[in-house]
């Protein structure tokens, strides 16, 4: 249920208030006045506040600006003096969510504004969870492999453990957390992702864990964290490998105590979410590095998951490219995209280093330069045999084996990199560590 906050100056009231909320199953806090509520905001996240207008000090209507100004997802409940109405729509034009007559009508009253308030504060998440549903791929579409995986999913999701995914890069892994997200008890609170690998140390701390005014150069209003915004959902860190040694420490320090503090704060806050992890890193060649922790490891790996690569399932590519191509069709306004049956042959036939992503890249390209609904063989070739991405199609009649089309893709991409790996890994669509791992393989130089 709910997490509240209940702020009114009379005691026989605000006992009545959080009565009444406590037996309809939510958690309650209480204030005594609007200096004592602004303290307790600063350290907890919650759902709703109900709160006074009229108190000694800092009064409710300040709490309200306050609060919009530095919490604007909290709904926000007022309560007014009989004949006082006036402060009460003033309030919500503040950007109060609804008002409630003092004395209290009846208990009903009071839940019932509460449950329309939480009702319109994940409205908006439900409606993203919806829309992303909808227009993502299914995690397998018929292939062994993908079967398990999608069971063994299932079954975490039930629970609150954490989940590490482990897999190349462009295997689905944030689909697949999201998949545990839209299946857990979690489901209708938010799903917040950070990636790891495109953030500086000190700006990931601060996106990971918020920040209070003045933490450091350019903080100049205090912000909340992805954590804290996850509060009741689901903290997706994707590319955990990439983690500097000294923030792990801090993250190891979040799942063993379930609590943080924003940079340059010292008020301790508690972390209501669903841990997911995700890397295509070896985390135990890292651990014996010395790059990463054991003991965060052994947190993060509650439940391993590895998401298969494309090329083990390649009973799911026909399939999985009309959807794709389906929610391309969406994204570019061109209803109708569809493969002939010369370039799908290929498609199934090719290879994918970088996965469902690439494959999403290559037909999304194909689709920009096509001037029909139709994609053809030709087209195919066109976006991924030369212009820039180096990769072999094959004819459904002499294609070649995984192995000669991935030496011949790595060979063609290092000779129009002038050698630079880093930038044939990109055109690869691949990680830099994965090239060297196939580069050994092959004996390439």
């Amino acid at each position: 249920m709910a997490r509240i906050l209940v702020v009114d100056d009379e005691d026989g009231l605000r006992e009545f208030l959080c009565d009444t909320l406590e037996a309809a199953g939510h958690t309650v806090e209480r204030a005594s006045d609007g200096e004592m509520a602004y303290r307790i905001l600063n350290s907890q996240a919650f759902h709703v506040l109900v709160t006074d207008l009229k108190m000694p000090g800092i009064d409710g209507m300040e709490l309200v600006r306050r609060t919009r100004r530095e919490q604007p997802e909290m709904e926000i409940v007022v309560l007014t003096a009989h004949g006082s109405v006036a402060g009460a729509v003033e309030a919500m034009k503040l950007g109060a969510f609804d008002y409630l007559e003092k004395p209290i009508p009846s208990p009903a009253a009071l839940r019932l504004v509460v449950d329309r308030a939480l009702e319109r504060r994940g409205l908006h998440a439900i409606e993203e969870h919806v829309a992303e549903a909808s227009t993502s791929p299914r995690l397998g579409y018929g292939s062994r492999v993908m079967q398990d995986v999608e069971t063994a999913l299932r079954k975490v999701a039930l629970t609150d453990a954490t989940v590490l995914l482990l897999g190349e890069s462009g295997t689905g892994k944030e689909v697949a957390a999201r998949f545990v997200h839209a299946n857990s008890k979690r489901a209708k609170g938010q799903f917040v992702a950070v990636n790891c690998a495109t953030l500086s140390e000190q700006l990931l701390e601060s996106e990971l864990f918020g920040h209070e005014k003045g933490a450091f150069s350019g903080a100049i209003a205090k912000k909340r964290g992805k954590l804290e915004l996850a509060e009741g959902g689901t903290f997706f860190l994707d590319e955990v490998g990439e983690m500097k040694i000294e923030l792990q420490t801090k993250l190891l320090r979040v799942l063993q105590e379930r609590r943080f503090e924003r940079v340059g704060g010292t008020c301790s806050i508690d972390a209501d979410a669903r841990f997911i992890a995700a890397t295509n890193r070896d985390l135990m060649n890292e651990i014996h590095a010395g790059r990463f922790r054991e003991d965060l490891y052994h947190r993060l790996a509650v439940f391993p998951v590895r998401m298969p690569p494309l090329r083990e399932r390649p009973e799911d590519v026909s399939q999985l490219t009309d959807a794709l191509l389906a929610r391309i069709a969406r994204d570019l306004g061109r209803p109708g995209l569809s493969l002939d049956e010369r370039a799908r042959t290929a498609i199934v036939a090719a290879n994918f280093p970088g996965n469902v992503r690439e494959l999403r890249n290559a037909l999304e390209r194909a689709a920009i330069l096509s001037e029909s609904t139709k994609l053809t063989l030709d087209d195919m070739t066109r976006v991924l045999h030369g212009n820039g991405h180096e990769k072999h199609v094959p004819a459904a009649a002499d294609a070649p084996t995984m192995e000669e089309a991935e030496q011949g893709a790595i060979r063609r991409a290092l000779a129009q990199c002038g050698g630079n790996r880093k930038k044939a890994a990109e055109h690869l669509g691949i990680g830099l560590r994965t090239l060297y791992e196939k580069l050994k393989k092959y004996g390439i130089r």
